[in-house]
């Protein structure tokens, strides 16, 4: 994590609400064990998915460190999850990367059940023609992309021009099976909407799905009417815990 995301407002209260002080290998066991635990306690919740998260890359394919504020390796993902039998591994890959195909077929082969996208901070456009051979390899592998759709405030924003779930067309359209992480909602008041976006989508798609996190948040929960008043819709849709953004009671 970069200095100024450590730093921030929610991420300093985050880690006071776990217990995580410090930055060091102790830390790390720390939260492993905290997610282990929180999952064990979660009643019929047989199994989570603990999601990596790659780097920013540029138009070249190159890792790009200084607009790379989050990061989690495939490998630390891989590694924590083989620890506790109810903990799967979700990949995270930048189609931009010249490695990409390679690197899911790696993940691919040490278990990965989904690969984790967040666009708007990742600075990916789904739509872009460099997508293409990895949705193909997706489609091949039968490996679901889990991709954040709608506005990011959590984490810092390297570009505002993907939030449209319909840029994830090109994937679906080549048999991908794709969860659209929050359903298109905004994440603050005053952003665009992209809830009927995804509802179009998830109509017209089969393989597509909606997964509910962070939709209990205030901002978010407005979508909930919409999303469960359609019953195409509400059949397509996946618990998403977005853990560890903590639940709030939405405003009635």
């Amino acid at each position: 994590m970069s200095r100024t995301l450590l730093d921030s407002v929610p991420f300093r209260f985050m880690r006071w609400k776990f217990g995580l002080v410090g930055e060091d290998e102790q830390t790390e066991r720390t939260l492993e064990q905290l997610l282990a635990r929180t999952v064990s306690e979660a009643g019929p919740v047989d199994a989570a998915v603990v999601l990596a998260f790659d780097a920013v890359y540029d138009a070249e394919g190159k890792r790009d460190a200084q607009r790379t504020h989050f990061e989690v390796a495939n490998d630390y993902v891989r590694d924590v999850t083989r620890k506790y039998p109810r903990l799967l591994y979700g990949a995270s890959i930048h189609p931009y990367r010249r490695d990409a195909v390679t690197e899911l077929e790696r993940v691919a082969r040490d278990g990965a059940v989904l690969i984790k996208w967040l666009p708007i901070t990742q600075d990916i456009d789904p739509s872009d023609p460099r997508c293409l051979p990895f949705y193909e390899a997706l489609a091949q592998l039968k490996i679901p992309l889990l991709s954040h759709t709608g506005w990011e405030r959590t984490l810092p924003t390297a570009n505002d021009r993907v939030a449209d779930p319909a840029l994830l067309r090109p994937a679906l359209e080549r048999g991908v099976t794709v969860i659209m992480a929050h359903c298109g909602t905004r994440s603050f008041y005053g952003e665009s909407c992209h809830v009927e976006s995804f509802m179009r989508m998830a109509r017209e798609f089969e393989h597509c799905y909606g997964d509910t996190s962070a939709l209990n948040l205030p901002t978010r929960a407005y979508g909930w009417r919409r999303l469960l008043e359609d019953d195409v819709v509400r059949r397509k849709l996946v618990h998403g815990s977005d853990w560890p953004i903590l639940p709030l009671p939405p405003l009635r």
